[in-house]
């Protein structure tokens, strides 16, 4: 699609949280969280025109690498939440990108994601094959107060779950979609944990991709307020979730 008339270097989008993207608690799922973000920043490249759809004559399409998500507090059933983004950087095959969360005028969340362009016939990245000058870029404006990082895995880690990839895992670039991965680690904390909305921050590397029927290894380091699961393919690390807890 061409660039849209209304085209901004910076979006704001309303959604209305509803009774299917809720915990029984009421409040937005974590893994909720991360599709409002998501689908912010795809109907930010769409009307940029850099989209799925468009990278797709090039056999491109953005996938995630690292992200990092700060929490005040969770939105929940009915609210109205405003997600805002924009980009920090891009150049080549990768983009950082910012997107905040807002109810009533006030900041929820944060997030910085890292996103690199991915050939999906080849499996591999490649520089974006579309123009993008037209975006003004906002490197000092973070929407965190720290940057993703690269997760320190630890040797020690708990085994937890074995499991299969499955059809219902995979999203339209034919891997498992990203919150996917939250999903399955998330499973395995302490309900009320999640129902008191105890996580402060989260941060996810992605370093291979899952495809169906892979076997993969769910595990565990844990300390007071601080969590750290992989996801592991013949004992190689595919994923890692560091999740931090308000004390």
């Amino acid at each position: 699609m061409p660039i849209a008339p209304n085209f901004s270097s910076e979006l704001s989008k309303e959604w209305e949280i509803n009774f299917t993207q809720c915990t029984p608690s009421g409040y937005l799922k974590y893994t909720d969280l991360c599709n409002l973000l998501q689908l912010t920043a795809a109907a930010h490249s769409e009307i940029g025109g850099i989209s799925f759809t468009d990278m797709q004559e090039f056999n491109q399409a953005w996938v995630l690498s690292r992200m990092r998500v700060e929490i005040n507090a969770l939105p929940k059933s009915g609210d109205t939440v405003v997600v805002k983004t924009w980009i920090n950087s891009l150049e080549n095959s990768r983009s950082v990108r910012a997107l905040e969360m807002y109810v009533n005028g006030q900041k929820v969340a944060g997030c910085e994601s890292f996103w690199a362009v991915f050939n999906t016939k080849i499996r591999r990245p490649e520089a974006l094959a579309l123009p993008f000058d037209h975006f003004i870029l906002y490197p000092e404006k973070k929407a965190t107060k720290e940057s993703f990082s690269k997760i320190n895995i630890q040797s020690d880690s708990k085994v937890l779950s074995n499991k299969i990839v499955f059809l219902s895992d995979l999203d339209i670039v034919n891997h498992v979609n990203n919150v996917k991965y939250l999903e399955w680690c998330l499973d395995y904390v302490d309900p009320s944990l999640i129902l008191t909305q105890k996580i402060e921050s989260f941060e996810m590397n992605f370093m291979k991709e899952l495809s169906l029927q892979d076997e993969i290894k769910i595990q565990e380091n844990n300390n007071e307020n601080r969590s750290v699961f992989t996801i592991s393919k013949d004992e190689k690390n595919c994923f890692a979730l560091e999740l931090n807890w308000k004390k």
